[in-house]
């Protein structure tokens, strides 16, 4: 009997068998442990992966700093300074005076030497810290605020960015742009009406002085439409034509790139504020009350519609360099701002 119920309960467990049993109770949370590490450790790449994609999509609108376009342009003024002073040569032109590029060249170096070619060249350097630093820091700040590398801001908004940001730097550099204009000419004046301005500093203490703090405003409305109409055609067909040589042609973000984009804006610019250069430079040149309108009925009256193109060529010769050089200083600094902060191209 005692076997028969030895026989239902079966035979008991071996030592080796309970090793095992053992082994598997412990082995179970082992494995599902290993699988848990296993599992957070296959999370870290996306996690890794999603950090670097915010990184980049961060990276995609770069804040440069501020004075950026003011530094570049004053690079640019360094170099082409003696083309803009030929163009406001022709514009003013009276009497016998030359009325060829090479003439006016040879006329100044003649008359005043080569250093002649420089004349009023703080004047420039004052414009272009003020006027410059001002049309391309609001221009960039509100191209960062409205764009990005994956939506780009249409060809009008482009426009209606840069107008703004032409006034407002016409506005605030208009006392530099009316000293320049006027330093620029001083020598091509008869010696009693030459006005002998040291340096741009001497010329601002002189005209408040002499003329009141109105004068700083001279040719102000024109000066301003001009800014703007420059900032537009030069700024904004700057970076469009970088995009479509950049999208369309062979060509990457380089140097040859930026000289190509730059020539055509500089080509775009010239036409564009030929016009209203040549009132301008009216306007402010005059020592009396002279209105808009009647520099225009003046200039009608004695060359035409001839009168709008007016040292057309020399403004390119003047445009076109230096907006060449304005956008590769600038782009120039833009690279080494990138290569300083680890930015990635």
């Amino acid at each position: 009997m005692q076997a028969v119920t030895t026989g239902l309960e079966g035979p008991s467990p071996s030592p080796s068998d309970s090793k095992q049993t053992a082994a598997a109770s412990v082995t179970k949370p082992a494995a599902q442990a290993i699988m848990d590490k296993q599992t957070t450790t296959s999370d870290k790449p996306v996690v890794a992966a999603t950090t670097t994609k915010t990184k980049k999509s961060k990276q995609q609108t770069i804040h440069y700093p501020f004075w950026f376009g003011g530094s570049a342009s004053s690079m640019a003024a360094t170099v082409t300074h003696p083309l803009d002073l030929v163009k406001v040569r022709l514009q003013m032109r009276t009497g016998d005076a030359p009325k060829t590029m090479s003439g006016t060249v040879l006329h100044i170096i003649r008359h005043n030497g080569i250093t002649g070619l420089y004349n009023g060249l703080s004047a420039s350097l004052l414009r272009q810290i003020t006027y410059s630093t001002t049309r391309f820091g609001i221009y960039e700040e509100l191209k960062t605020r409205f764009t990005t590398k994956d939506h780009p801001a249409s060809f009008p908004l482009l426009i209606a960015m840069a107008t703004v940001s032409g006034v407002a730097g016409g506005l605030v550099g208009n006392v530099a742009d009316v000293l320049n204009v006027r330093m620029q000419h001083d020598a091509a004046l008869p010696p009693a009406q030459r006005r002998n301005y040291a340096h741009a500093i001497d010329g601002l203490a002189r005209m408040t002085r002499e003329e009141g703090f109105r004068s700083w405003f001279r040719g102000v409305w024109p000066n301003s439409a001009r800014a703007a109409a420059m900032t537009a055609s030069q700024l904004a067909s700057y970076d469009v034509f970088k995009r479509i040589l950049i999208r369309h042609t062979p060509l990457e973000d380089n140097l040859a790139t930026h000289f190509s984009a730059s020539f055509l804006a500089g080509v775009a610019a010239a036409t564009v504020t030929s016009p209203i250069d040549v009132v301008k430079t009216r306007v402010m040149s005059a020592s009396g009350k002279s209105s808009i309108g009647q520099v225009l009925g003046s200039l009608y009256a004695q060359e035409g519609v001839r009168w709008m193109f007016k040292g057309w060529v020399p403004s390119f010769l003047r445009l076109g360099p230096q907006t060449i050089c304005t956008f590769i200083f600038l782009e120039g600094h833009r690279k080494m701002y990138k290569k300083v902060k680890g930015i990635e191209e």
